[in-house]
């Protein structure tokens, strides 16, 4: 479970202060598929970063599964964040020096799987995904798209407690997308939150929970409705 208490951000130019994050109060539960959407500027990407561990400079209180991330120093959280949490980012974020199956057998490595294992994983993900034909090309070799699924397919892997995806299928073809979606209902259906910034209603469809943020603060969410959708579960 992920518990945010009035987490702020925000951020200084000269003597301005601009605010991005205003007293963003949310408890996320494991099995729900959450998508934020708002208009540009809102604060979406700044919340990403925040449950993504990416930014330090927040303040407010941030528990993960009981461990209050608010007290960790940068490594603590950056070692937190490898082990438990996917991200598909909307700049892909592939190590350029790295194979395609080199970039999605890079979460397995923070984690204690022989290599044999590891490999038989990586090889089924490329299947999964049909990008067989690409596990020795470099980023720059790829398309943004076929970028954009390795993205997907390194997040997925090692089957996150948290995914966190931001604009997920801004790159692909909608027959693509729908299949990327389908198989992030999937995973959330065994076990892994799901938090999505998205514009797209299609997507926003396959989750559970809405939260609209704007300027900054949430302005709605849907979370009563959730929760009734799930009553007893995970109790």
């Amino acid at each position: 479970m992920i518990e945010l208490k009035n987490v702020e951000r925000s951020y200084r130019t000269g003597h301005t202060e601009t605010w991005v994050l205003r007293r963003i109060g949310l408890t996320f539960r494991p099995w729900e598929f959450i998508t934020i959407m708002g208009p540009s500027g809102a604060g979406k990407s700044s919340l990403l970063n925040v449950l993504g561990m990416l930014d330090d400079q927040w303040r407010g209180e941030f528990s993960f599964d009981g461990e209050a991330v608010h007290l960790m120093n940068r490594k603590q959280r950056a070692d937190l964040a490898r082990r438990r949490i996917g991200m598909v980012f909307q700049s892909y974020h592939l190590l350029d020096d790295l194979t395609v199956a080199e970039n999605i057998d890079l979460p397995l490595s923070y984690k204690d799987i022989p290599r044999a294992d590891r490999q038989a994983l990586v090889a089924d993900t490329l299947d999964r995904f049909n990008i067989v034909g690409k596990k020795d090309l470099y980023p720059h070799q790829l398309s943004g798209g076929q970028q954009q699924l390795v993205g997907i397919a390194r997040a997925m892997i090692h089957k996150p407690a948290l995914l966190l995806a931001d604009e997920p299928t801004g790159n692909l073809q909608s027959k693509q997308a729908k299949e990327i979606m389908e198989m992030f209902k999937q995973l959330n259906e065994q076990g892994t939150m799901i938090v999505q910034v998205t514009h797209s209603e299609a997507n926003a469809e396959y989750g559970t929970r809405t939260i609209e943020l704007r300027d900054g603060w949430i302005h709605s969410d849907t979370a009563g409705l959730a929760e009734m959708a799930n009553e007893g579960v995970g109790q």
